[in-house]
């Protein structure tokens, strides 16, 4: 049966905290173990007899490693072994053993395979020192030599090179079509047609990738890695390395921001494998802040849209089409151009999307991977369009507003974005809003006011879970889930607590191991509806087994009972509006006899009723920009985003994912980019001090509003949607929008840095772009 596993430290409420309802604000139970350093994450997990690895980065872009140094690295004090793609143990060798559960279609990169180099900045070797200082030292004393191929890293010269993806990963449709987009296009009374260029952006989340890898006197292996998923990575290193997946353990129990970088493994997990099977010893490998722009980003992206309409503002053409890169070994796909064929009612889509192949390391989901970017160019172009009708941009959406899916005709499981645009307009006091640009202003400031929709998928997958209630009355509750700081440890305990009538001090959510049973990759803001469900399905199967077993009693007052007659509260069963009939859970365990009840659930889509409807959450986004005309500086000073995402399970931390997804939204608009020289076809800026993104100044009012939903299409047991990546999308968009009512300059490019307020768009360089 599933009990706490010591090492995890699974957190737990303060005491005193409570009864709990899901809905409520509800500080998060692991909050106390973060903010004193309880909490221990990849890089902090003791182990005896610990051997540190330190990565060297190769300087090629593409080409072949003609020889590679490592005599003075070895002669070095304190250096234990350097290894290399001639020295590594023994890896599979077939593509299959490498692909884990989020790869897309071709071949993943392995490193220290081969001699071979697909991208700046590829791991060429790792120094294993006995002490980090000794491994560092080291690492800078290995020399490579290439053999040079001519590389490619420029994407807006390679547009004609763009082609179909291979067979698609798991969870992308490609993107279909409506009418005739063209023909409608030709014909609309009124039409714009714009591009839009979206720069590389890299995940910088506060904790490094690292991995701590135990190495047991039986050779198991216990690894403490910072990921999204700990099944995800056992899987990848079970098959790379050929080892029994019972002879490895992967935990995450605490994982310090993730936002997708860590759906898949990255190259520093198979590195600290290969040293600690090799030495046989306990390995931990830390990447540097400049090693973390070193693999997977959100991809660099080109889109043309066009949009026609009649006079009176009626959508009659929607084409939209993409081109982003992807690697020489994988194409890696995301939904950027769907988006358009879902947001407004239209009787003629035209999508399309396409790749490019670039000589880089494959792209990976960033938070709203593909809407970030393409929600972004059609926001940006509907409110170009409703300046060429001379509409209100709010009006000119609410015109076309889609009560069905425009692509297929089905209804939406849910669907409240009419009142997010009402209830947002009004909390912004858009009605005071006026229509021409550059009509407001402050001293020195042009003042602009700006909207966007949002959308998102609403995603549910498989889990199971485990709730185990002991004789003290104790609830412990498990699954493989992943907790990336988005409050899952909290919410999970509060179905739970909720469902038993438990005081949330009394439930122990457990995850992050993956012995635990079976949970998805935390993505795509599926985890609250299923690992959610699994919790809320469990606890009411353990529910059942407790009034079964107070029925079972001599002369019990539960005899003929149902579920429906009775209720959970304070730690014990009674008649329902009778708390004092009834009897505490503890005493009921103690006279059966037994010292914990166990019950399982299998948390499974309702795949024949979801296929039915079209499953999203909505925002509606306001965004007040504050220019300086004179130096291009931009100020967000207020933003509303009123949001439909299903029940909200915790107010608190549902409210802060928004906040945080908003934040990046204003980041994503005026300050991340990286830069490359594509002469080296290197990344430039990989560092916090030349990779700008939001800071505190940069922020101001954010006020976040939950429009009423329940949605049991989606999560039959809970109501839910998720809040994890809605945040982000449409704000962006909303931003440039207020830019332009500020400035009356249309900017398509992100991110709208000073130069290009000053400049244009179109005349910043394009080498300055990528």
């Amino acid at each position: 049966m599933t009990d706490l596993i010591p090492e995890l430290r699974t957190p737990v409420a303060p005491e005193g905290t409570g009864r709990v309802r899901t809905g409520m604000a509800v500080s998060r139970v692991d909050g106390h173990a973060k903010v004193t350093g309880a909490a221990q994450y990849a890089a902090e997990h003791a182990a005896p007899d610990l051997a540190y690895g330190v990565v060297v980065s190769g300087t090629a872009t593409k080409g072949r490693i003609k020889s590679i140094d490592t005599g003075a690295a070895l002669a070095a004090p304190g250096v234990i072994d350097v290894i290399t793609h001639e020295n590594r143990p023994k890896m599979r060798s077939n593509d299959l053993a490498f692909k884990d559960m989020t790869a897309p279609a071709g071949s993943p990169f392995r490193p220290l395979f081969s001699d071979r180099i697909f991208y700046s900045g590829q791991p060429i070797a790792l120094v294993i020192g006995e002490t980090f200082e000794a491994a560092r030292h080291a690492a800078a004393l290995v020399k490579a030599t290439y053999d040079i191929e001519e590389h490619d890293t420029n994407l807006l010269d390679s547009l004609h090179k763009a082609y179909k993806p291979r067979p698609l990963k798991a969870g992308f449709t490609p993107p279909s079509s409506k009418g005739d987009g063209e023909k409608a296009w030709d014909a609309a009374p009124v039409k714009i047609e714009s591009e839009f260029y979206h720069g590389v952006e890299h995940h910088n989340p506060m904790e490094m990738f690292a991995s701590t890898v135990v190495y047991g006197e039986d050779g198991h292996l216990t690894i403490y890695d910072k990921n999204q998923s700990s099944q995800n990575c056992r899987w990848y290193v079970s098959h790379a390395f050929g080892l029994s997946k019972d002879k490895v353990t992967v935990r995450n129990p605490y994982v310090g921001g993730a936002f997708g970088s860590g759906l898949r493994p990255q190259y520093q997990l198979p590195l600290a494998v290969m040293a600690a099977l090799k030495l046989k010893r306990s390995v931990r490998v830390v990447l540097t802040r400049q090693q973390m722009f070193s693999f997977g980003h959100r991809p660099e992206t080109w889109q043309k849209i066009k949009l026609g309409a009649t006079p009176d503002g009626k959508l009659q053409a929607i084409w939209h089409e993409a081109l982003q890169e992807t690697s020489r070994l994988e194409d890696y796909v995301e939904v950027i151009v769907n988006w358009s064929g879902q947001l407004y009612a239209c009787d003629n889509i035209k999508l399309d999307y396409k790749v490019i192949g670039q000589d880089r390391h494959s792209p990976i989901d960033m938070r709203a991977p593909g809407a970030a970017h393409g929600v972004h160019a059609l926001e940006v172009a509907m409110d170009e369009m409703a300046y060429q009708l001379k509409m209100d941009p709010l009006e000119l959406r609410l015109k076309n507003y889609a009560e069905v899916n425009p692509l297929d005709d089905k209804p939406y499981s849910t669907k409240e974005l009419r009142q997010c645009y009402l209830q947002g307009a009004e909390r912004f006091g858009w009605k005071d809003r006026p229509l021409e640009p550059r009509s407001m202003r402050d001293g020195e400031e042009l003042i602009g006011w700006g909207m966007a929709t949002g959308i998102w998928d609403s995603l549910v997958m498989v889990a199971r879970v485990s709730a185990v209630l002991h004789a003290d009355g104790r609830l412990v509750v498990s699954s493989a889930a992943s907790d990336i700081g988005t409050g899952t440890y909290t919410v999970m305990a509060m179905v739970a607590a909720e469902q038993l009538g438990l005081p949330l001090e009394r439930v122990t959510f457990q995850l992050g191991d993956s012995t635990l049973p079976l949970a998805p990759i935390e993505g795509g803001s599926s985890h609250m509806a299923t690992v959610g469900g699994g919790v809320h399905g469990a606890c009411d199967k353990l529910k059942t087994t407790l009034l079964k077993m107070a029925q079972s009693q001599k002369d019990s007052i539960f005899k003929g009972m149902k579920a429906k007659d009775v209720e959970f509260n304070d730690g014990k069963i009674h008649l329902r509006g009778q708390p004092d009939n009834g009897i505490e859970l503890s005493a009921l365990l103690a006279q059966a006899g037994k010292d914990k009840v166990e019950e399982k659930f299998l948390m499974t889509p309702q795949m024949l009723k979801q296929r039915k409807y079209v499953r999203a959450v909505h925002s509606a986004v306001f965004v007040e920009v504050r220019v300086n005309e004179k130096l291009g500086i931009v100020r967000v000073t207020r933003v509303v985003d009123a949001v439909a995402a299903g029940r909200i399970i915790n107010a608190k931390t549902a409210t802060s994912q928004i906040i945080g997804g908003v934040v990046w939204g204003i980041s994503q608009a005026l300050h991340e980019e990286s830069f490359t020289d594509h002469r080296l076809g290197r990344f430039m800026n990989h560092n916090f001090a030349e990779y700008h993104v939001a800071v505190n100044a940069d922020i101001h009012d954010i006020d976040v509003i939950f429009v009423d939903e329940d949605d049991r299409v989606v999560s039959k047991q809970l109501g839910a949607k998720g809040v994890g990546e809605i945040g982000i999308v449409g704000t962006a968009a909303a931003v440039a929008n207020a830019i332009f009512h500020a400035t009356g300059k249309r900017l398509r490019s992100t991110p709208i840095t000073p130069d290009k307020i000053l400049l244009g768009d179109h005349e910043v360089p394009v080498g300055q772009r990528s």
